[in-house]
């Protein structure tokens, strides 16, 4: 059986083609980006209509396979930017009815977790799920995805893009900060952890504040990077003595930051446990984890396709996992 996956929450419109046994066959992505002004819900979505097609062919060509040998068309459907989800659900459907074939809805962030777990020796981690619009500490527990720790505010990928906004750094401003933030000193920025949760808003507006009076961009990067993460790794820290786990996992797109996998392989140490990171290619938005999501769960496609829609909002706390 063979699956391919479409994705297309956010930034990133991306198709991957997965077999049954796991294998990813390829995984093609086209990401927005601008010199300005961040990540314009509108503009992403146009963005994903016009390299849909690109996208979806190349994938197929990567894979060595023709759109008759798709068993399966699995698609994101929650949760995300409703624009990029409209253009993703029209483009599953139309590709679905064409090639007469299963079409399933999968929740992007469920497919973050699972395809960790695929590329990974991970087995039962606490992930840690950093990506633009998510910071979310979470860990399966009773047949569900549990959070144990999420953002109050901002994701904490926004949160450095709303930075880098700020300090002209353009979007994605994470990669840049990340450079910038290897030559900086630190400088005393707020440090707020609610409970389990975490904001991050406020120290972004005082990392603005430190700018505009003169402090140094990339000790302000550094400083940014060093408390932003510090503040996600104490919250995973505490999930993974309180579920009793010995594995975390990071996922999503700020897991590609060294500085971050290296705070968290720290902690792991200490506590005799083992941190992985997802491989560069998967850790962010990407076609293949929603095609193999798709074949996990295999038995909930049809092609009543005219029932299919979107949900921008719909929590991962909020499914049964019935595929494990």
């Amino acid at each position: 059986m063979i699956c391919i996956g479409i994705e297309g929450t956010a930034h990133s419109f991306s198709t991957g083609v997965v077999k049954e046994d796991g294998k990813i066959l390829s995984c093609v992505t086209d990401m927005y980006k601008s010199e300005e002004g961040g990540m314009i819900p509108n503009e992403v979505g146009k963005h994903h209509r016009e390299v849909c097609d690109r996208v979806f062919e190349k994938a197929l060509e990567e894979a060595g396979i023709k759109e008759e040998d798709i068993d399966m068309i699995s698609f994101s459907q929650s949760p995300g930017l409703a624009p990029a989800l409209l253009v993703v659900l029209d483009f599953a459907k139309e590709k679905a009815k064409v090639l007469n074939v299963p079409l399933v809805g999968v929740n992007h962030i469920v497919a973050h977790l699972e395809v960790g777990k695929l590329v990974t020796e991970a087995k039962d981690p606490v992930f840690v799920f950093i990506s633009g619009a998510n910071t979310q500490i979470i860990a399966l527990e009773g047949g569900k995805y549990r959070i144990f720790g999420e953002t109050l505010d901002i994701g904490l990928g926004n949160a450095l893009d709303k930075f880098g906004r700020d300090a002209g750094l353009g979007f994605p401003a994470g990669p840049k900060i990340e450079e910038l933030a290897k030559k900086g000193e630190y400088v005393e920025l707020p440090y707020s952890v609610k409970g389990m949760d975490v904001c991050f808003s406020g120290i972004i507006t005082r990392a603005k504040q430190l700018l505009d009076k003169g402090e140094k961009l990339e000790d302000v990067c550094y400083s940014l990077q060093e408390t932003l993460f510090a503040m996600v790794v104490e919250v995973t820290e505490r999930a993974m003595a309180h579920c009793d786990k010995k594995e975390a996992l990071v996922i999503g797109g700020v897991a590609a930051n060294k500085r971050f996998s290296e705070m968290l392989d720290i902690m792991c140490k200490e506590r005799n446990a083992k941190a992985y990171a997802t491989p560069l290619k998967y850790c962010g938005d990407n076609g293949a984890m929603i095609a193999w999501q798709g074949i996990l769960e295999k038995k909930k496609a049809n092609k009543n396709y005219e029932n299919f829609d979107f949900d921008p909002r719909l929590r991962v706390d909020q499914l049964d996992v019935d595929w494990e």
